[in-house]
């Protein structure tokens, strides 16, 4: 059995009710809750809430919430994972056996069928491997950073590699903040996303956009106007 599982508090202090705020027509995590639905890879798609506001929205856009997030769980502080391993307990406890989990953003509206379908056959390619979860490349190469120091002016954080061509330095990835497949056994067991037992699965970066701020909340809308535009050309 296959399910994902959409994390979705009900506060956000930059962005307020950010998870069910309108982007370009519709609230936001109905993007995610659409896209596991279209995908017919997942034989359930449950959003994990506290909110009755997030959960009605939720079932408007054909996933269940089956349970009221724990209070212990809805924090500032808690993480992903445990968040997920709620989750999966909780249809264990039901007597359901569940192969593969995927964790799916409520802020992720660039998400797309194919990456979701990509990351799941990595796993299926990969059995040795636990996780598979989307990235993008950085626009600039990373070693060539500078940062600000505080008698003013500027300095580089790697100056070995300054002065050297973009071509010449290693290409670097960062997590795209969408989907994050992974085994039962890997996310009960708390393994860390980040290792060599997950395999990435890299996104173009127009189709990628966190959204903590509102200029974050701008330039997404933007993208996926673009994005949609293109497609229907």
């Amino acid at each position: 059995m296959k399910i994902a599982v959409i994390p979705a508090r009900g506060g956000s202090k930059r962005i307020p009710g950010k998870n069910i705020k309108p982007f370009c027509g519709k609230p936001l995590i109905a993007y995610s809750i659409e896209v596991a639905r279209q995908t017919g890879l997942f034989d359930r798609v449950l959003v994990s809430t506290d909110s009755e506001a997030v959960a009605e929205i939720a079932r408007q856009y054909g996933a269940e919430v089956p349970f009221v997030r724990p209070t212990e769980l809805a924090d500032d502080h808690t993480g992903t994972s445990p968040v997920v391993r709620h989750a999966i307990r909780y249809c264990q406890e039901q007597g359901q056996a569940i192969e593969l989990t995927c964790c799916l953003y409520a802020t992720a509206p660039l998400l797309q069928p194919f990456s979701l379908l990509e990351g799941l056959q990595k796993l299926e390619q990969y059995p040795d491997k636990a996780f598979a979860f989307s990235v993008s490349s950085f626009a600039f190469p990373i070693q060539r950073a500078l940062r600000e120091i505080p008698r003013g002016g500027v300095e580089p954080i790697y100056p070995e590699h300054i002065g050297k061509r973009s071509q010449d330095l290693e290409e670097a990835y960062h997590d795209a903040g969408q989907f994050y497949w992974g085994r039962t056994e890997a996310w009960l067991s708390a393994k860390p996303m980040f290792a060599e037992h997950s395999m990435p699965v890299v996104l173009p970066r127009y189709l990628v956009q966190d959204i903590d701020t509102p200029e974050d909340w701008q330039r997404a809308e933007l993208l996926y106007k673009a994005f949609i535009k293109e497609k229907n050309l």
